[in-house]
């Protein structure tokens, strides 16, 4: 690589996906949540291209997701060049096109590397060093997509042919796509994988803005109106960067892969070699996560008793799993749900999922844990015209000014220092001091100081929902 050469990540983070339930739900799917390590997929993805030759990322993510994006990227020390929120999910052909377009404008001869945000990719060098070789290609206009040497016959995934001898996992250029193969059925998936000219699409493009866009010029000229106008009527707001709604909702929803990959005559193709996944299912988290001699993961409050081949694992420190005699099953906790099932069948969970939707059951989508810009909370009772939440506020953080029509509060600071405002009185609370809060009150709770503020929320009255708020005023511009 030349030192002058710059690549210009791109992180798509806008999914909701059901497989990994009850862990990954639609109000924190799975790229925030830490199923590996310590670190969420999002993050790790984020250090993947924090290196030198790498611009800093650009982000497309959901509206509800901005504050979790910011903070999850502070946590790893890495800041966003630019953050794009889209006002609904198009799929990922509309948010690697806004991507290119917001690009193109920063730097007109840029080189971007899409990525999703819920992939597994442990080794960082052999990537890197895999899309510097694919680097002179995307510079010379040709659309490079990545494929990974397969481990097993696998019917989820899409295959790449290529066009190469038996050593193609070691080629140090792309190879040209012969053909992709979706949906196919588990014999086509084994005779695939014997013959070495087969890989996994990963999902990761390499291309120069010119080439994308030009592409979507010709084969999807509708995405490319919509996109072009919601980019040139965005709007920036907090640090982030608001797509147009209404030219927006006009782009088809469509993947990249039908709108342009699969549709392209003149696709290329770097082989990689080293171990990656898409952890689609607690299956593959099982795969991906070293089990022990006994074939079994434990994580968190789990334990396994004469266990194999198991997954176990506790999202809630005050919830012990016990799994006796279990053998490949996978055994998932929260503080609000459980899931049971044989590892086989773990691609069924979006079944589940929605039989609970069907239900009307909270657990579908929503978190116990709901997060805000300004921390979190989760309800911990509730009964009959009362709840009892716990509320973490971040350092400098605060609340908006706010009021309720149905409900009073009781506030009781457990830990930090809150300064609170109910009506025209201030007060500066610490731990084991409390305030009332009257039905209609304005009021706010601010954290000026550098630790956490936790404090036990206490509601009553005749409505507790959460849409029971009138804002006056919000630093986080929420109406």
């Amino acid at each position: 690589m030349s030192k002058n050469d710059v690549i210009w990540p791109v992180i798509l983070c806008g999914g909701a996906g059901t497989r990994l339930w009850p862990a990954s739900r639609k109000s924190f799917p799975k790229q925030f949540v830490q199923l590996i390590d310590q670190n969420s997929l999002f993050q790790c993805a984020a250090k993947l291209i924090c290196a030198e030759g790498f611009a800093s990322p650009t982000v497309v993510t959901a509206e509800a997701f901005r504050f979790v994006v910011r903070d999850q990227l502070e946590g790893v020390g890495i800041t966003a060049g630019t953050i794009l929120l889209e006002p609904e999910e198009r799929n990922t052909a509309p948010a690697v096109l806004a991507a290119a377009l917001a690009l193109r404008a920063q730097a007109a001869d840029a080189v971007m590397l899409v990525l999703p945000s819920d992939h597994l990719i442990p080794d960082s060098a052999a990537f890197k060093q895999a899309v510097w070789r694919a680097l002179p290609a995307a510079k010379a206009k040709q659309l490079v997509t990545f494929g990974a040497k397969p481990s097993r016959p696998e019917t989820e995934y899409a295959f790449l042919e290529l066009d190469g001898g038996p050593n193609l996992e070691i080629s140090n250029i792309p190879l040209d796509l012969v053909q992709f193969f979706n949906k196919i059925d588990e014999e086509t998936a084994t005779e695939m994988f014997k013959t070495g000219r087969h890989f996994w699409n990963m999902g990761i493009g390499l291309f120069h803005v010119d080439a994308i866009i030009d592409a979507f010029a010709y084969y999807a000229p509708k995405i490319l109106t919509a996109v072009s106008d919601s980019v040139a009527n965005a709007t920036v707001d907090f640090g982030f960067t608001r797509l147009d709604n209404i030219s927006w909702s006009k782009a088809p929803p469509v993947s990249i892969d039908d709108a342009i990959m699969e549709k392209h005559d003149a696709l290329t193709v770097m082989p990689y070699a080293a171990c990656w996944s898409d952890l689609d299912d607690w299956q593959s988290v099982w795969r991906e996560s070293a089990p022990d001699g006994d074939g079994n993961v434990c994580s968190g409050a789990a334990t396994a008793i004469e266990c194999r081949g198991s997954l176990l694992r506790s999202e809630n420190p005050s919830v012990e799993v016990v799994g006796v005699g279990l053998e490949d099953m996978v055994v998932i906790a929260t503080g609000d749900a459980v899931l049971i099932s044989p590892k086989s069948a773990s691609q069924q969970v979006g079944k589940a999922v929605a039989a609970l939707k069907e239900k009307g059951a909270t657990q579908a989508e929503a978190n116990a844990r709901e997060l805000r810009p300004w921390g979190w909370f989760e309800s911990i009772a509730h009964g009959e015209r009362f709840q009892v939440k716990r509320i973490v506020v971040k350092p400098g953080a605060s609340m908006s000014l706010q009021s309720h029509h149905h409900r009073s509060e009781h506030w009781i600071i457990v830990a930090g220092t809150a300064q609170v405002t109910v009506a025209d009185q201030v007060h500066l609370l610490t731990e084991n001091q409390s305030i009332y809060v009257p039905l209609g009150a304005k009021h706010r709770l601010e954290n000026l100081g550098r630790l956490p503020v936790v404090l036990i929320e206490v509601q009553t009255g005749a409505y507790l929902g959460e849409d029971d708020i009138t804002r006056y005023a919000d630093q986080y511009s929420r109406s």
